[in-house]
């Protein structure tokens, strides 16, 4: 697991563009796409709920339906993905409109679980009028 601060992982980044290059995000799902996916020198990764759908062979879509909990099946694939990863930094998708979770205690689990950085996701707007 990658032990690096925000600001670390930030100043790389930003080094990174500087010089030309672009940032490559992979969303890893398993361990061996997490595995395939450090060996091909990706930026970062992100696990996301709709990962567990689309390995069930349904659409990422599903990950933006009430067919489970959201950030624990992004807590639960973190666990088997996050100890595969040596040296890339690993974003959890986060619901960030869940009602059952206490958002300030839930970031301080992810962050002790070992995710380096979180992403809105699922996410659905709704416009009306």
């Amino acid at each position: 697991m990658l032990r690096k601060t925000r600001s670390e992982i930030l100043a790389d980044f930003k080094n990174q563009v500087k010089n030309g290059k672009i940032l490559v995000g992979v969303g890893a799902g398993t361990g061996i796409t997490a595995k395939c996916s450090e060996k091909a020198d990706v930026d970062m990764l992100i696990i996301y709920n709709s990962g567990r759908f689309r390995m069930a062979g349904r659409g990422s879509l599903s990950g933006l339906l009430s067919y489970g909990d959201a950030n624990k099946i992004v807590q639960e694939m973190g666990s088997e993905v996050l100890p595969i990863v040596k040296k890339t930094p690993v974003l959890a998708g986060v619901c960030g409109t869940d009602p059952f979770r206490v958002m300030d205690l839930f970031l301080k689990q992810l962050k002790d679980q070992g995710f380096n950085g979180v992403q809105n996701f699922p996410t659905v707007g709704l416009i009306d009028g």
